[in-house]
């Protein structure tokens, strides 16, 4: 089973600031928007892919970095059944975070993981505003474009 990545969040100071930034230099379109008990704000989507702009509320909703941190939040991934992708997040060294599938409805959730690395990783097979899961004629990876070339990894 393959997870689709179909979501990024960015913690910023103002989502509604900065969405024009996305939606005039890469023409990306509004979505929608939140304002959840852990944060605010903008979802864009460039067809496949769905942005959130979000500020969080407070420092424990923002994790490790607190509410201040501007940059890359987490990653998410569309998965096929979330029990599978859970077992299989774990088994690859994953360890849960936060989140649970809601027990009525098909209402919005993610689960949350973090990578060994301590990165935020949504899952959830719901998907989200403005993304799509399957992309046509993106079946196969595209070619390596030196497949000779091996990194240095001395001092790692």
């Amino acid at each position: 089973m393959a997870g689709k990545l179909r979501h990024l969040a960015i913690s910023v100071p103002d989502p509604w600031a900065v969405a024009p930034f996305y939606e005039q230099a890469f023409g990306m379109k509004k979505v929608g928007e939140t304002d959840s008990s852990l944060a605010r704000g903008v979802y864009l989507s460039d067809g496949v892919m769905c942005v959130a702009l979000l500020n969080y509320k407070t420092d424990q909703a923002a994790g490790d970095r607190g509410r201040d941190y501007v940059g890359l939040h987490h990653i998410g991934f569309w998965v096929d059944e979330i029990g599978q992708a859970r077992q299989d997040c774990e088994a690859a060294g994953g360890s849960y975070y936060m989140g649970e599938v809601p027990v009525k409805g098909n209402i919005f959730y993610e689960v949350k993981y973090k990578d060994p690395n301590g990165v935020i990783i949504d899952l959830t097979d719901h998907g989200w505003g403005g993304a799509a899961k399957d992309v046509v004629g993106a079946s196969e990876a595209p070619a390596l474009r030196h497949p000779e070339l091996k990194a240095n990894r001395d001092g790692l």
